[in-house]
C-alpha cells in the first residue's frame, strides 16, 4: 500500500515525521500505542 510505503521512506529521513505520520496513519489509540512505536523505531537503531 501506498501509505506502508511512504512510512517506510519517510522513517529513513525523518524518525519524527516518521512516528507522526505513523500515528495519523495507524490512527493510534492511546499513548501506550504511540510508545510501543517509538520503542521499535528505538530497537531499529
Amino acid at each position: 500500500e501506498i501509505g506502508e510505503m511512504v512510512m517506510k521512506r519517510i522513517k529513513l529521513i525523518d524518525e519524527v515525521a516518521y512516528v507522526r505520520f505513523a500515528s495519523v496513519y495507524r490512527s493510534f489509540k492511546d499513548i501506550n500505542t504511540f510508545m510501543e512505536e517509538l520503542t521499535k523505531l528505538l530497537s531499529d537503531k
